[in-house]
């Protein structure tokens, strides 16, 4: 059994099969049961949380009936642990306890050894019950634990990064975790700390310095406080020049304009109209200010930008704001909410470039115009002599990195949109932030969003592309109910996708990797990824979809050299376990067992149930002749997918070439998959 409450509400039984409760308060109830424990809870107290606007008699009913369906769900058999028992006054969930994640997070943060702690910085996937709402008094009592969770978090994320040894897997699981409190808490300082210890550790004092003004801004703008002596101690001794650039930074913003600077008249300025913002995201590469005192390096600095602008007008579902309107700002000390609201946008892109002797630096970042947050922030250095090539490695840098950023804002504004007022791109979002969930809940629910865009917009090659994705998925997992049926719809749908998709290459991509994976046709599916790249050479998702088909159908070092750009365009891409799992395949076809067994193990722990990603893991260490390793991930293989045998791996594979097929089976008959 699987049951997870930390980034929202997530069960699933020991058949791999996800649960789906009849109502939300019953799901409430579900987890109020859980977070209870085994001390449980007392009848009329949760009656009346969940039920408060009832009559005594109506609650209890209610109280019942909920009871009853969260029996039926789990059936009394001998290899299923859960129950709800209970008496007169008291009812209480009985389970293992390793079958919730708040129980296994609870048990190893009072651990001292670097690995159980790593396992609960991997267990916490973001807030308590994320995504629900409470109604009532069980508001009252659900929210302390969600705030004490979240200080749990923030205590794991520092105690794992002052262990005085911490292996990779360790490190990485430190800094994943301080990255999504950070996300959820701009003013977490604790995880900011954090994140400035393993930049350091690894020597990257300028990612030190960086994370430090993160959490030196947000607490500015949040809270009007300055970072706490232990955070300013973590930078005392990075080199001053970082420092410089800031404070310089701060002057050039604010001081009293230097001789033969361009003129700040902010406040003389007059007001420009307030321009509508358009449904679709929206972006202004704002002009980056030259802090070089070297008027020459104006050409550099507006070549930047407008290789940012370029590069971001080939991202089909951005609205970009032309070259031109944006640099009427060039020159002044812009307020970004305002220049926002002129422009019309809901995201600004801002830098600044230095030259110091014969290096060029140049220093960006990606604020949302509303709240002033910033979603994005780097720096990126070269030669002079290479202006050309550096504003090439800065555009597509920027934009590998803003793509998923801006989704990923997007996405939390769709959620915070009311339901009835749901339009097609909304629901596109909706539907993917369900499938980021990568469970088979989760595609039942990314696919009647998907479908809802479509009926409102036939057009909307995005939603197309990112359903056949979903059929890609299903058969990958052994989720398939008509394999005739649903093989055929994803003929239909990449079909629209060619018609309608043409400059979207996001939707190629998708369409490319369904096409190949669950037809075969690899030939079809490449053209349709080698599209993609033609229109958006920064795509990671291209990337990554010409990768995978590669791995399977062509050259294992072209994949690898696919994906790997992939995770550099987007280093913290919600798909970056699936360009780890066909990066392993790709080295596990090439005959490379002992490179390829640590990354799909790698890609398994990030998402643990994701079954490709389980079944090279076993390949790759029967293999590589760990066949302990081996038989333990298909073991939970069989757990998830109990139909699953080598006689129908092809249902979960699509036509692979034949010789690599061949290679996988006998590699997981090794590992124990049966006949």
């Amino acid at each position: 059994m699987h049951i997870a409450l930390l980034g929202g509400i997530e069960v699933v039984s020991s058949g791999g099969q996800s649960l789906h409760f009849a109502t939300r308060k019953t799901s409430l109830l579900f987890a109020a049961l859980v977070l209870a424990g085994p001390k449980g809870l007392r009848r009329e107290r949760v009656a009346a949380m969940l039920w408060a606007d009832s009559g005594d008699q109506q609650a209890r009913n209610s109280l019942r009936q909920a009871l009853v369906d969260i029996r039926r769900l789990f059936p009394p058999t001998d290899d299923e642990a859960i129950r709800v028992e209970g008496n007169a006054h008291t009812i209480w969930l009985a389970a293992n306890a390793d079958e919730a994640d708040i129980w296994m997070f609870d048990r190893n943060i009072l651990a001292s050894d670097g690995a159980s702690l790593a396992t609960a910085a991997n267990l916490y996937r973001g807030d308590l019950l994320d995504g629900l709402s409470f109604p009532g008094e069980i508001d009252e009592w659900l929210a302390p634990l969600r705030a004490n969770y979240a200080r749990k978090a923030l205590d794991l994320a520092e105690r794992l990064s002052l262990l005085p040894e911490t292996d990779a897997s360790e490190e990485m699981a430190c800094e994943r975790l301080a990255e999504r409190l950070v996300a959820l808490d701009p003013c977490a300082e604790q995880a900011h700390r954090a994140l400035i210890r393993i930049f350091r550790r690894r020597g990257k004092t300028n990612d030190a310095f960086r994370q430090f003004l993160a959490c030196e801004e947000a607490l500015k703008r949040e809270l009007g406080v300055a970072p706490e002596e232990a955070t300013q101690a973590l930078v005392e001794r990075i080199e001053a020049p970082e420092a410089k650039d800031r404070h310089e930074h701060a002057s050039s913003s604010s001081g009293p304009p230097k001789a033969g600077a361009p003129r700040r008249e902010t406040e003389a300025e007059p007001a420009r109209p307030v321009v509508s913002i358009p449904d679709k995201p929206s972006i202004a590469v704002l002009p980056f200010q030259n802090m070089s005192g070297d008027a020459e390096q104006d050409y550099f600095t507006d070549g930047v930008v407008e290789e940012i602008t370029t590069a971001l007008s080939h991202v089909s579902w951005l609205f970009v704001i032309a070259r031109n309107s944006a640099f009427a700002y060039k020159g002044q000390a812009v307020d970004i909410k305002r220049a926002a609201r002129e422009l019309g946008v809901r995201y600004v892109v801002e830098g600044s470039v230095r030259k110091a002797g014969s290096r060029l630096r140049v220093a960006g970042q990606l604020i949302e115009a509303a709240t002033g947050a910033s979603l994005w922030a780097d720096r990126f250095e070269g030669n002079v002599a290479d202006v050309f090539e550096l504003q090439d490695l800065v555009a597509s840098s920027v934009i590998g990195a803003i793509s998923p950023r801006l989704e990923q804002a997007e996405i939390a504004r769709a959620k915070r949109k009311p339901t009835e007022s749901l339009d097609a791109y909304d629901n596109y979002l909706r539907g993917m932030a369900s499938l980021y969930r990568w469970t088979r809940a989760g595609l039942e629910e990314a696919l009647p969003h998907f479908y809802k865009a479509i009926e409102l917009d036939p057009d909307f090659a995005a939603a197309q592309g990112a359903a056949a994705w979903c059929y890609f998925w299903r058969m990958a997992n052994g989720w398939m109910t008509d394999r005739q049926k649903e093989t055929a719809e994803v003929s239909r749908l990449v079909g629209n996708v060619t018609i309608a998709g043409q400059d979207d290459a996001v939707a190629l991509a998708f369409s490319g990797l369904a096409l190949g994976y669950v037809f075969g046709d690899y030939e079809a599916g490449s053209a349709l990824t080698d599209r993609a790249l033609v229109l958006n050479p920064n795509c990671a998702a291209a990337w990554s979809a010409s990768g995978c088909l590669k791995a399977c159908h062509d050259d294992p070092d072209i994949a690898i050299e696919h994906l790997s750009r992939a995770r550099r365009l987007s280093p913290l891409d919600p798909l970056t376990f699936f360009m780890q799992c066909f990066t392993a395949f790709a080295h596990f076809v090439a005959g490379r067992y002992d490179a390829a067994w640590p990354i799909a193990e790698a890609a398994s722990r990030a998402q643990p149930y994701y079954l490709t990603g389980l079944r090279v893991a076993a390949a790759s260490n029967a293999m590589a002749g760990r066949l302990d390793a081996a038989s333990k991930h298909i073991a939970l293989s069989l757990q998830l997918d109990p139909e699953l045998t080598l006689s129908n791996l092809r249902h979960r594979v699509g036509q692979i070439r034949p010789a690599y097929f061949v290679r996988y089976v006998e590699a997981l008959r090794l590992a124990g998959l049966p006949d």
